[in-house]
């Protein structure tokens, strides 16, 4: 196996007497917007028994040629391609296609959008750039993933980002790490639906699909199979769908579902070879002949039985595996199946017995889904700050096995997400009231409830987040403003607060200190009693800990952004990093007369101070910001050993700012404030392992004490924040040992941990027993679970109407026209 090379792309193609193409290929992609020395060409001649790997060899000597003794097909062949390649991410194109120059930096700018990111999906168009070969996957219930608009006009409409199933083996890239996860293509295919297979197995492992139309390529579409018989595709197909179907769908699900794909399967089989299946019965009279004529067509769909019988050892053995390490619901996934009550074949006698066989088995309903709503008054994009940041966490992991839509106050950039997202303008209860209407559980944090009359009414679960206790904050956050507008900013917060606690189901806060505050407080409004204890009397059902978490992996270094970046700031310079924003209830001032002193002494010690204008447009920039950096002028330190940023650290780039640092600080005065707060930049430090120096008096310095993770010191003091500060960036032992110890602890921070709460809450909604025993909310007013919806036959005029609007949405009048010529042809058969 090649040392692996972060940041290089490798472009697997394969091979198979299609030389001219190939080497075509390659001549294209030697024309990417893209460094060569980040991208690794690696070409798989599949045994096509000819002069193909000489002409290879002699027309791209650059390429990495490895030659199969025997044609593997299209999975194995990639997979031997892999095998042999070196990049960190993973590209695959067909020998026939070619990409637009912008088709890998487009795609590698999506995966570091997140690390949930396991695939992209490119977008694939004719070799003319005028049909449609991709531009979005679909499945239909009996396993068969099909390309929706395929050899259509490409639609007028711009085309959007957006989570699949599956992408098309033509044009696609996978991480490394998550292709060698799932042991990359499932060779047993051969071809066909090997793509679909792995696209349904990444999304199960929790990763995500995303479509990513700047990606661009475009497909010859050479009739391969023309030569070896259409019933060879036939069989392919039919047997790789039951593959596929058998392997990925949880035990309910293939109960239901298998049976009647089986009998579809026969029915498909028959209907193609046109046969008569009535023919045996007793009463059709006597006929003694051993044999009948049946077509290859009818055979093909009879063989893919057979043979799926004959592989169910081996496909058990990928079940198991598969389905005990899934993350994700069938129920959940169902969303990206797009139209899965598409009968894919055309005859009378065949849509007649699909229709039987829908009807019968109900297969085409619709799984009933938790509708969640996460609310966050933050801006969703590329800057986030800790409260949108926190939501969109929430809205990840609870998307999992429901449908979220997460809905920003204060706006939102295009960014890809497994949730939907959306914008309500604060004074908009018109468009909230719609979606509380059709929600069943509302998750939602800061002023969102004293907003909204519809929220401040609703009937639904209710579960308010209250990791930021606003009305002690505003105690520090109030006090420049005189006597009269601080009083009233802090009862505000408090009225606040206490409607949420009034009508609230379930309680998020960030600690056990925050925790044992608000029980009090929910004391003192009547919300511990009787009804609520009964059955739980440590009212974690009431309120629970979920504090803010933290990416399960630290991500490589993409771009530098201190070191040798900022001037002032060298590649072997000292930097400490202060996380986050600069508010009032800080301390920015000890610190830096702190490292104005440690610079007498160590010339290359850095601070950077990482936010000072909040992404929210109405957060203003605040006091603390311009008197810190006064003084900094003031000691002489500014931009010398103390810098700002002026804005805010793009919410996917920070990890390079993290991963320059040396250590982390976060100090702040002693007050209540303090106390009670959870200081999320910690996190952050957690996160990239930072050896910290911190206040005292809040949760995390209590942790930072106990686990070893760093220095706590007094508020205020100069000159034990200095000696901490070259203790941990100057005592190699002390900040190594440092290290393991974070290592160690940063597990329990990790996102999926610490939301299981919420996660356990949503997956079994209920209203707290005493808002429902004092006829607050009613029992069972949730919505639950939407009742089956009975399938309506998909054919005849009021289907055919609404495939009319269908198409003229998503490809405009040329579509439809298309589809109307293809339809009368069918009939004149």
């Amino acid at each position: 196996m090649p040392k692996l090379r972060p940041g290089v792309v490798s472009v697997v193609l394969v091979n198979f007497r299609g030389t001219d193409d190939t080497i075509e290929a390659i001549d294209k992609l030697g024309k990417l917007d893209w460094p060569s020395d980040l991208l690794e060409i690696v070409v798989v001649e599949n045994a096509s028994g000819d002069d193909s790997a000489e002409r290879i060899r002699a027309a791209a000597p650059h390429v990495l040629l490895v030659e199969s003794k025997k044609n593997l097909g299209f999975a194995g062949g990639c997979n031997l391609g892999v095998k042999a390649s070196s990049g960190e991410f993973i590209a695959f194109l067909n020998n026939d296609a070619k990409p637009d120059s912008a088709w890998v930096r487009a795609a590698v700018e999506r995966f570091a959008e997140s690390p949930a990111i396991g695939a992209v999906a490119s977008r694939v168009l004719d070799w003319d750039g005028n049909l449609v070969d991709y531009i979005g996957s679909a499945m239909t219930w009996f396993g068969q993933g099909y390309k929706p608009l395929t050899a259509q006009p490409v639609p007028s409409e711009p085309d959007r980002v957006h989570d699949v199933l599956f992408g098309t083996g033509s044009a696609m890239f996978v991480r490394r790490s998550v292709y060698e996860a799932l042991d990359g293509f499932d060779e047993r295919f051969f071809m066909f639906f090997e793509d679909v297979d792995l696209g349904w197995r990444l999304n199960l492992r929790g990763w995500r699909y995303v479509y990513e139309p700047a990606s661009l390529a475009f497909h010859k579409h050479h009739a391969s199979m023309s030569s070896f018989g259409s019933f060879k595709e036939t069989y392919l197909l039919e047997r790789n769908a039951l593959f596929t179907q058998y392997k990925n769908l949880g035990d309910e699900a293939l109960a239901q579902t298998l049976p009647a794909t089986l009998a579809l399967t026969v029915r498909r089989a028959v209907a193609r070879g046109d046969l008569d299946s009535t023919e045996f019965d007793l009463r059709k009279g006597a006929d003694n002949g051993p044999t009948t004529e049946v077509a290859k067509e009818t055979l093909a769909g009879v063989y893919a039985i057979d043979q799926f019988v004959e592989n169910l050892p081996s496909l058990l053995e990928s079940r198991n595996e598969i389905q005990s390490s899934r993350v994700v619901s069938d129920n959940r996934l169902w969303r990206l199946f797009g139209e899965t009550d598409a009968p894919s074949y055309q005859s009378e006698h065949y849509l007649e017995g699909y229709d039987k066989i829908v009807t019968t088995f109900g297969v085409t309903a619709s799984p009933a889904l938790t509708r969640v709503l996460v609310i966050t008054g933050d801006p969703i994009g590329a800057k986030m700050a800790g409260p949108a940041i926190r939501a969109w966490n929430m809205a990840e992991a609870l998307s999992v096995d429901n449908h979220v839509t997460l809905v920003t106050l204060a706006g939102a950039e295009p960014v890809s997400a497994p949730f939907d997202i959306v914008h309500v303008s604060p004074d908009d209860n018109r468009a909230m009231s719609k979606l509380e209407r059709e929600t069943d559980v509302i998750v939602f944090q800061g002023l969102a409830m004293a907003l909204f009359d519809s929220l401040r009414k609703s009937d639904k679960i209710i579960v308010a987040d209250i990791y930021d206790p606003m009305h002690l904050e505003q105690l520090e956050q109030g006090r420049e403003l005189g006597t009269d507008q601080w009083n009233k900013q802090v009862l505000d917060a408090t009225d606040v607060l206490n409607e949420q606690l009034l009508r609230g189901d379930f309680f998020l806060c960030a600690s056990e200190r925050q925790r044992h505050f608000y029980l009090g407080q929910l004391a003192a409004l009547g919300r511990i009693n009787p009804a609520n204890y009964a059955t739980d009397p440590d009212l974690t059902n009431l309120i629970s800990v979920v504090p803010f978490g933290l990416n399960e992996e630290f991500p490589a270094q993409t771009k530098p952004a201190l070191k040798g970046v900022l001037p002032g700031i060298g590649e072997d310079d000292k930097v400490l990093l202060w996380s986050g924003g600069l508010y009032n209830w800080f301390d920015p001032k000890t610190l830096i007369r702190a490292v104005a002193k440690l610079s007498e002494n160590h010339n290359n010690v850095r601070l950077f101070f990482q936010g000072t204008k909040h992404p929210h447009p109405g957060v203003p920039e605040m006091g603390i910001v311009a008197e810190s950096r006064a003084l900094a002028q003031e000691l002489g330190v500014l931009d010398r050993s103390v810098f700002f940023n002026s804005s805010w650290v793009d919410y996917a780039d920070r990890h390079n700012y993290l991963g320059e640092a040396d250590a982390g600080v976060s100090t702040h005065y002693a007050h209540v404030e303090t106390t009670f707060s959870f200081r999320t930049r910690i996190l952050d430090y957690l996160w990239a392992e930072l050896p910290m120096v911190v206040t005292e008096g809040d949760h995390f310095a209590e942790l930072i004490a106990t686990e070893k993770l760093g220095v706590v010191v007094p508020p205020t003091d100069v000159d034990a924040l200095a000696a901490a500060l070259e203790k941990v960036l100057f005592d190699d032992k002390f900040a190594s040992a440092t290290r393991r110890n974070i290592k160690r602890v940063r597990k329990d921070y990790e996102w999926g941990t610490v939301l299981a709460p919420l996660v356990d809450f949503v997956a079994s909604p209920q209203h707290a027993p005493d808002l429902i025993a004092s006829g607050a909310v009613t029992a069972g007013s949730t919505g639950g679970a939407r009742k089956t919806v009975i399938r309506r036959k998909k054919h005849g005029v009021r289907h055919d109407a609404g495939l009319v609007v269908h198409y003229l949405k998503n490809g405009g009048p040329k579509v439809v026209v298309k589809k109307v010529q293809s339809r009368l042809r069918r009939l004149r058969k």
